[in-house]
């Protein structure tokens, strides 16, 4: 049985600091005695923390406070500039980035368009990417803590090689993180894009509070990411979640016309197939989405269109829900959220559709919920993955300056996660 950790000063100095961080930045910017009351500390040891913690470049004066009783209260925050991150969404056709500070705060975006790039030099591509995003944020980019790519593929830890990306020449190389990382002289983590919406969902979207779901993204191509007892699961290759090959009723599998071919689930619900059902109904559109979203219309404006509209929605449906079912089957899961363009251009309509086609089909009748992150979902996941990390290595730093052991370190890192907001006087 291990035995318990003694609270060492140094520790207790680093569980109270980063539960004060955390505060500030969920909370802040507050007075010396705010502080105090929502971590629990003393007058003189929140003081000493605050000077601690300014010495060390992670707080700083946010001006006073007038009209309450007493003395002006001078305002503490965190420093914006102790840390910038940056994130990454690539696709065939461009790089979008966005950096930010350690707040959050997205002080920096660039698109860089890669139209028709072959092989080319992936180091430099993504130099560029975020010197464009940097010079918009007035950030050197070596000063960057920490780089999070999501890509519709996924890196075999085994191999180090990314896998499930055929769409995406270049990226196909021996040590692609470590390669990426030496060549930008930066941390660099790659995600699976849709593991990264799903991140996203987790901390700032629909499935907050839930600790096992699963999430669909339906575009162009079909992905899904699997969040089981709070955690991503991965697979053993990465692969997990990759839906788009999982063989379908009616459609044809890679033994019938070879694995370059499209099969099984894409083949039967993908984007191309969704176009063509549409189309088959007289719906049209210049991509899935822009026709998913005419569909919708015709339902919503009723008259002789809305039937064909309604037929062809809950033929998508259907399929949808097919592959749906056999994830379904097999996780069990609280809700499954919807996103990508597809999905979310039906909206509630053919949400309310696959749902019901879905509880046909299974005994587990999970909720089908529409996502509800705004903007660019798989860089708001790299920035809130990139973060995490960040927030860990920066508001531990000023206590290893002081030397506590790295036993220590850990724990103050773990108690922090498991308490957040709870405080031990030191």
């Amino acid at each position: 049985m291990s035995q318990p950790i003694p609270g060492t000063p140094s520790l207790l100095r680093a569980i109270n600091d980063r539960a004060a961080l955390m505060v500030l930045l969920e909370r802040g910017p507050l007075t010396r005695p705010e502080l105090g009351a929502l971590t629990g500390l003393s007058k003189p040891t929140a003081s000493q923390l605050l000077a601690r913690l300014q010495d060390a470049g992670l707080v700083v004066l946010d001006g006073i406070r007038e009209g309450l009783p007493g003395r002006t209260a001078e305002l503490y925050r965190i420093n914006p500039g102790s840390a910038y991150v940056a994130a990454l969404d690539v696709t065939p056709a461009r790089i979008e980035v966005a950096v930010s500070d350690i707040t959050g705060t997205v002080v920096g975006e660039h698109r860089l368009p890669t139209p028709g790039r072959a092989a080319g030099d992936v180091v430099e591509r993504v130099r560029a990417a975020l010197a464009g995003a940097c010079a918009h944020a007035q950030v050197d980019p070596a000063a960057l803590s920490r780089v999070v790519i999501g890509i519709g593929g996924a890196i075999d830890p085994s191999t180090g090689r990314l896998g499930y990306a055929a769409h995406i020449p270049g990226w196909h190389i021996p040590d692609l993180v470590g390669t990426l990382r030496d060549g930008i002289g930066v941390p660099v983590d790659i995600e699976n894009d849709v593991n990264l919406v799903a991140q996203a969902e987790q901390s700032r979207g629909i499935a907050q509070g839930h600790q096992d779901y699963v999430l669909l993204w339906a575009d162009e191509g079909l992905g899904s990411a699997l969040v089981l007892g709070g955690r991503l699961h991965r697979g053993a290759t990465g692969g997990a979640g990759e839906v788009g090959y999982m063989p379908a009723i009616g459609a044809p599998t890679p033994r019938d016309i070879g694995k370059r071919a499209e099969h099984g689930f894409q083949a039967l619900a993908g984007g191309p197939a969704v176009l063509k059902v549409l189309r088959a109904h007289g719906l049209r559109g210049s991509t899935p989405a822009a026709a998913m979203h005419n569909a919708v219309k015709a339902v919503e404006r009723g008259g002789g269109q809305a039937d064909t509209g309604h037929e062809a929605l809950r033929q998508i449906a259907g399929r949808l829900a097919l592959g749906l079912a056999a994830i379904t089957a097999v996780i069990d899961p609280e809700i499954v959220v919807l996103s990508g363009g597809v999905l979310l251009a039906g909206g509630e309509i053919l949400r309310e559709l696959t749902e019901q086609e879905l509880h046909a089909l299974t005994i587990p009748r999970p909720p089908l919920r529409l996502s509800t992150v705004e903007g660019n979902p798989v860089l708001a996941g790299a920035l809130d993955l990139a973060l995490d990390t960040t927030r860990d290595e920066v508001f531990g730093a000023v206590n290893r300056r002081e030397g506590p052991s790295r036993r220590e370190a850990h724990d103050a890192s773990r108690g922090e996660r498991d308490r957040r907001h709870s405080s031990v006087p030191s």
